[in-house]
């Protein structure tokens, strides 16, 4: 008999074990979405079991993090987290719900629609965009950018709003310009009333950093 909980929890011994990325993605990032995923789902009536597996699994192919492991760039398709579901033999058509909740997640430019079909999809989503702002969001965005090498600001380069996945791909701003261009845009498309509730405290936090922040640049 298939033991969802048991598949739970194998998917999440595997995936701490896969994820040793740069800070901003690593597995307390996975697991703090899983959590938020798992509060957000319950609320609002989702399939938990589809929502938590989702969660669990949708950074393991992110276009971000396959150069740095020197794995293949990502054509879209969630190939590593598909083989891990199949290996699990869970159920073809929640399968195919999780392999489509991953595939549509992640943002990708702030002039790019990315809706999703189901309300799992939705919980996933509000879930992860959660967990990029706020304190913790801001803390992840800087240890981004350090990885990448990017400055924190630069006054002479203004925030682009991507109008595609592929230019959004390309930007190569600084940090706080990221806040323009992406982390600032995202209390505003949760998906769920329980995201939306807790987005806008993580919002108010972020704009007073930024209050802070240049105040503290433009200082005498």
């Amino acid at each position: 008999m298939f033991d969802a909980a048991a598949t739970i929890e194998n998917t999440a011994r595997f995936v701490r074990g896969e994820m040793q990325e740069e800070g901003s993605h690593d597995w307390w990032h996975i697991r703090r979405v899983w959590q938020l995923a798992w509060r957000i789902g319950k609320a609002e009536g989702a399939d938990t079991f589809v929502v938590e597996m989702a969660a669990l699994l949708h950074d393991l192919d992110d276009w971000k993090l396959a150069a740095a492991s020197g794995r293949a760039p990502s054509d879209g398709i969630p190939r590593r987290a598909i083989a891990w579901v199949q290996s699990c033999a869970v159920p073809q058509s929640d399968l195919d719900h999780i392999a489509g909740i991953i595939q549509s997640l992640s943002f990708k430019g702030a002039n790019v629609e990315t809706p999703m079909a189901t309300l799992e999809g939705k919980v996933v989503q509000d879930a992860d965009r959660l967990d990029a702002i706020g304190a913790v969001g801001i803390a992840r965005a800087f240890a981004y950018g350090g990885h990448k090498g990017q400055p924190l600001w630069d006054p002479e380069v203004p925030p682009t709003l991507h109008d595609s996945f592929e230019s959004y791909q390309r930007g190569a701003g600084s940090t706080i310009n990221h806040f323009y261009e992406k982390l600032l845009l995202l209390a505003g498309r949760m998906n769920t009333k329980t995201g939306r509730d807790l987005a806008r405290g993580r919002h108010a936090v972020m704009e007073q950093f930024l209050k802070d922040f240049f105040a503290e640049w433009n200082a005498p």
